[in-house]
């Protein structure tokens, strides 16, 4: 079974099915009180739009909190210990559908993992779409507008509804205009994404002035499907479960156009995973992903200085 996620929960709620109706032994969310976040920033300074008094946030278990209804995003960074960076940086955007964010499951434990390897970490709180109070209420609407969107995403009204590409292009500006501050270097800054965080950073990586791209996109579980790629668009890593329940397999179209634009690209397809494997599963290929990641950011010199 899928790991209990933000975004695994979001797969079964496709359905629409009634929330009694779901698998036994799958927890629902508890409202919980907001988290500090300490070191967060508003990501467009005091002219960053809406209140925190707006957003909804619920657990899950254990070190697995979600937040609804944002409507003031924000920027958190990540560094890595004092003179252990490498000068690259990474957006990290959660993913939800565009109505929660799995906040912890693939937004904190990610930007830890990066700081740890030495890469300066900055998780993307970015506006959602807003739903219900109610958990339950906000879990059957959530499915609702999914199941609308069955098979074509990338095309759907979700991602057309959202601030959140909006917000990552602001995130990116935010990070190279602090690069000193942050000891990194603005030419390696880039976005890993998650389901609907990964559809983020493609939108990111393909529209709008080149300058204001990500110099390079992790594309984690997002859908596969194809669409024009300019001879200039950053690198992609692309990793996916081929047992993924919310975008089931239709080949690697998106890779395949990548690589059709003579732009780097690599692909993971794991043999299991579901939807919402974040940092993975022990005892499964998935949780080598970040390591995966990492390695593709060294084989691409994005973990070194470019010689002068």
């Amino acid at each position: 079974m899928m790991k209990t996620t933000f975004a695994a929960l979001a797969v079964l709620t496709i359905t629409v099915q009634p929330l009694a109706a779901q698998p036994a032994g799958m927890p629902m969310p508890k409202p919980v009180a907001a988290p500090t976040e300490p070191g967060a920033i508003p990501l467009y300074g005091d002219k960053t739009p809406g209140t925190a008094a707006s957003e909804v946030w619920s657990s899950m278990g254990v070190s697995n909190l979600g937040v609804r209804n944002v409507t003031r995003p924000t920027l958190t960074p990540f560094l890595p210990k004092p003179g252990k960076g490498n000068g690259a940086a990474v957006i990290v955007a959660p993913g939800g559908a565009f109505m929660m964010l799995a906040m912890d499951h693939e937004g904190w434990k990610v930007a830890r993992a990066l700081a740890d390897r030495g890469i300066a970490a900055f998780v993307l709180k970015y506006r959602l779409i807003e739903t219900p109070k109610d958990d339950m209420e906000a879990m059957r609407f959530v499915g609702e507008q999914m199941m609308k969107e069955v098979g074509k995403p990338m095309e759907g009204a979700l991602i057309k509804q959202t601030k959140a590409p909006e917000d990552a292009r602001a995130a990116i500006a935010m990070v190279r205009a602090n690069a000193a501050k942050w000891k990194i270097d603005p030419a390696r800054v880039g976005m890993i994404g998650f389901s609907a965080g990964a559809m983020t950073s493609r939108r990111a990586a393909l529209d709008g002035d080149p300058a204001g791209r990500p110099n390079f996109v992790g594309y984690i579980y997002g859908p596969q499907d194809a669409e024009p790629v300019p001879a200039n668009a950053p690198p992609l890593f692309n990793a996916i479960a081929m047992d993924d329940s919310l975008f089931p397999s239709k080949g690697f179209p998106i890779a395949e156009a990548w690589h059709a634009a003579k732009r780097p690209v690599e692909t993971h397809a794991y043999q299991s995973g579901n939807h919402g494997f974040g940092l993975g599963q022990p005892g499964s290929t998935n949780a080598l992903m970040i390591e995966q990641f990492v390695s593709w950011l060294a084989q691409n010199k994005f973990l070194t200085p470019a010689k002068k």
